[in-house]
């Protein structure tokens, strides 16, 4: 059974009037004229009186029409509901992010989201690795990076990451403070795993090669943090890492002039046509939080 013969049945009965119901279906008043017959004729029933000035239901109308109202009215009503519950966010939120920005960023931005959002509940997970978004069900990922292209998923640049050379004043105490790229030879290194053994560095004469020397390796930015501020040796963070560790005396920028690109930091989702209002809620909150604390410098 066609519902659209139904729900022109519907409102011709209603209204008493198959002008009335062409008008408020948006329907010429033949179309309707014609669902009814149809209808009338799969059922093998007349359902309508029609005179030249009225309409009413005949005994089978009046009964069909005491049924099928309360259903179409209640479809009505939900697919009325859709672009209301929309408007406000609401459901489980699923989350993915690298370690050390949950950990510096994230919680703020999470509860101020769970206060502004009474309907949103949050799921988290921070992970070094890369997630598949759609087959483990994730609505959205912080990325950092230095490009990403997987056309299945929706890329937005936030931020630039620089990375900045640190290290204790316990060390530089030790093994002095590096004045020129060619001091930091002989230094050890606490190095971030990720940039590999040779990389670049950009100072006021232009780039330097450096190759640094360090027994301490690790792929996780707070450890190497923590090592630095212990004194282990020189080492590049990105300067939200380190800012709070500068303010408290425990790092030191060293060579204040050079710094090395440190990649962009993605909100990803997955590839949609219809991105639901908590996904778009919460990457405008990342966005508006990552311009007020200036991590990085603000993507396009």
């Amino acid at each position: 059974m066609d519902l659209n013969l139904l729900a022109a049945f519907e409102a011709v009965a209603r209204t008493r009037s198959f002008t009335g119901a062409a008008g408020e279906l948006r329907l010429p008043k033949s179309s309707v004229s014609r669902a009814v017959s149809r209808l009338e004729s799969d059922l093998g029933v007349q359902l309508l009186l029609r005179t030249t000035r009225k309409v009413a239901p005949t005994a089978a109308g009046t009964a069909l029409y005491d049924r099928i109202a309360p259903l179409l009215g209640g479809v009505r009503s939900a697919l009325e509901a859709v672009p209301r519950a929309e408007e406000e966010p609401a459901g489980e939120l699923r989350v993915t992010a690298p370690v050390d920005l949950g950990v510096l960023f994230l919680a703020e931005v999470l509860t101020r989201y769970a206060a502004r959002y009474p309907a949103v509940s949050v799921d988290l997970v921070l992970t070094g690795r890369v997630v598949d978004l759609v087959a483990e069900g994730f609505d959205m990922a912080l990325r950092v990076a230095p490009a990403l292209r997987d056309s299945s998923l929706v890329a937005r640049r936030a931020a630039r990451f620089t990375l900045q050379l640190f290290a204790s004043p316990l060390y530089l105490a030790r093994r002095g403070t590096p004045r020129s790229e060619a001091d930091l030879e002989g230094h050890e290194w606490v190095i971030f795993a990720p940039q590999g053994k040779r990389f670049r560095l950009e100072g006021p004469r232009g780039p330097v090669e450096v190759a640094p020397r360090g027994r301490i390796r690790c792929d996780d930015l707070l450890f190497v943090r923590d090592a630095l501020r212990a004194g282990a040796g020189i080492g590049l963070l990105p300067a939200f890492v380190a800012e709070p560790e500068v303010a408290a005396g425990t790092l030191v920028r060293v060579l204040p002039r050079h710094e090395r690109s440190g990649g962009n930091l993605y909100v990803v989702t997955p590839a949609a046509r219809h991105v639901p209002r908590k996904v778009t809620a919460f990457r405008d909150l990342v966005l508006e939080l990552l311009q007020a604390r200036a991590l990085g410098v603000p993507g396009p």
